[in-house]
């Protein structure tokens, strides 16, 4: 582990980042201001994860500003459906290229609410871009009306389109605040929809200034509009005023979501916890397999739902790889940079990092061995942690079935003879799998058995993850619904079944008996059938 200390100093803002740009963004924040002050929520104020300074005061919302959002919001989605979607695109392609053009500022305002590496917040960046891009060229085509066949073929025209489902609700967690926050929020506008955030309270002013770069874009101030405040009284409110709900964060919360969209009969897409395996078959090039693994591992620091935890070895090569794992991982650089210094950055807060530490901690104290890391790293920032691997964990500890979220993985052997498959899919969550072969085919055969949402084969997790036209999710635990590709579009809407019914209705007419027509239609029937016709 190069252990070298880049820190920022004794301050983690941004030096760009003036008092004006904070009031600026934190005007976006929808409040009643006329609220007396004794009755408004108190303002959120987040740590920096380099130095646990302040990052700023924003103000909170109140329940009842989640309603008036939700009013203004429906108003102004009823003029934003009527606009033609090439308008709509317009909108988000301007969005892209600021984005790109101003990326330096989210970068920073990302590793200043996240404490992560840069390389990791630019990644951020690359995927919202992209989704953009994607959504705005694809719209039209996952969203084009279906002609179908109607119950009279020549009689009955028929039409399935896509309507907008009227206010979208998204809540969105603080490690990927801009991948999160803005990737799920551009689909649902190119829909037709109207859309109220809730920035975490960990990661507001990401979310704000995406926002306001939005504005600076074209879109309408009321379609996109942002709270801020607790889960449990803000995120509340949101699922309580909207139509549909999009939730990223643990499976615990978000059953809660489930339950209370479920009660409003409005649809939710969950993206829950994971706790991913990876396997190592015997014929793998074990130098790709222990990079790739450490790069699904501890990829911002292990805080994130689709890295790696488990790593399942042949026994006929686990030393080896073990020993080019190890050797991977203890040459990662830890830091804290504003530029590409480092490899990984800290944890986000010291919540995030006890939690950590207690899973190795209790591992250890029950048998385990650490291989390398296992450390705070105080020297280089308060919340640094060594990537860590440990082995000989057992079901017993806690780090053996629980998601750390963390660097940390658990590497295991399993003998020749064994179904690597169903140490794969041991446990409730389904959400990302890595297989390692160079027998791709067989990979592909095993893959098809995991109960996983994505499976990279001879890749940790990024390959499924950026293929944007595929769709992204969980199963079991880890989740309902997908985003990207066409389901990370259509889910917005509602399918309408337009029906036009020519030259005469359907069924008897006054003037003839019902038995007349029912065996008229049963001979109609049979014909069908006969010539093959659905």
């Amino acid at each position: 582990m190069t252990s070298e200390p880049t820190t920022t100093g004794t301050d983690a803002r941004p030096t760009w980042v003036s008092d004006e740009h904070v009031t600026r963004w934190c005007a976006r924040v929808r409040r009643d201001v006329t609220r007396h002050a004794d009755t408004a929520p108190e303002p959120l104020t987040a740590a920096a994860p380099f130095d646990l300074s302040p990052t700023a005061e924003v103000p909170s919302s109140a329940p009842e500003d989640v309603a008036s959002c939700a009013d203004s919001a429906r108003a102004a989605q009823r003029e934003w459906a009527a606009t033609p979607l090439a308008s709509r695109a317009a909108i988000v392609l301007a969005f892209h290229d600021l984005l790109l053009a101003r990326q330096d500022q989210v970068l920073d305002l990302i590793q200043w609410e996240t404490g992560k590496a840069r390389y990791h917040a630019w990644q951020e960046v690359a995927q919202v871009a992209t989704i953009a891009r994607h959504y705005a060229r694809r719209a039209r085509r996952y969203l084009a009306p279906r002609r179908v066949r109607g119950m009279v073929p020549g009689l009955t025209r028929v039409r399935e389109v896509r309507v907008p489902r009227g206010v979208v609700g998204v809540i969105s967690p603080w490690n990927y605040p801009l991948y999160l926050g803005a990737g799920d929020v551009l689909p649902a506008l190119l829909a037709g929809n109207a859309v109220i955030s809730k920035a975490d309270p960990q990661t507001p002013l990401t979310l704000l200034w995406t926002r306001d770069l939005m504005a600076e874009a074209g879109l309408p101030e009321d379609l996109w509009q942002v709270v801020t405040g607790s889960g449990p009284v803000v995120g509340t409110a949101v699922v309580d005023a909207v139509d549909f709900v999009c939730f990223t964060g643990s499976t615990a919360t978000g059953r809660t979501v489930a339950r209370r969209a479920a009660d409003r009969l409005v649809g939710a897409s969950l993206e829950l916890g994971g706790k991913n395996p990876l396997i190592v078959r015997e014929d793998a090039d074990l130098t790709a397999a222990a990079t790739g693994t450490a790069v699904a591992a501890f990829a911002n620091s292990g805080q994130m739902c689709i890295h790696i935890e488990r790593v399942y070895v042949h026994e006929d090569v686990h030393d080896a790889f073990r020993d080019e794992l190890v050797r991977v991982t203890e040459s990662l650089r830890l830091g804290q940079t504003y530029d590409y210094a480092a490899d990984l950055g800290s944890l986000v807060s010291p919540t995030r990092l006890a939690a950590v530490q207690a899973h190795v901690e209790d591992a250890v104290r029950q048998g385990a061995t650490v291989l390398t890391g296992g450390r705070t790293r105080p020297d280089i920032g308060p919340l640094c942690y060594e990537p860590t691997i440990l082995t000989g964990v057992t079901p017993e500890m806690a780090v053996h079935a629980e998601e750390t979220f963390g660097p940390v993985l658990s590497l295991y052997a399993y003998p020749a003879g064994t179904d690597p498959v169903e140490l794969a899919n041991q446990g409730s969550h389904g959400l990302s799998a890595s297989i390692w072969s160079r027998d791709s085919r067989a990979a592909e055969r095993l893959a098809g058995r995991i109960r996983s949402g994505s499976v990279n084969i001879n890749d940790g997790a990024a390959a499924a993850a950026g293929s944007i036209e595929a769709g992204m999710g969980g199963m079991g635990e880890s989740g309902l619904g997908r985003r990207h590709g066409a389901e990370g579009i259509s889910k917005y809407t509602e399918s309408q079944t337009i029906a036009v019914q020519r030259l005469m209705p359907l069924g008897p007419t006054p003037a003839a008996p019902a038995d007349g027509f029912v065996h008229r239609t049963n001979r109609q029937l049979t014909l069908l059938r006969r010539l093959g016709i659905r």
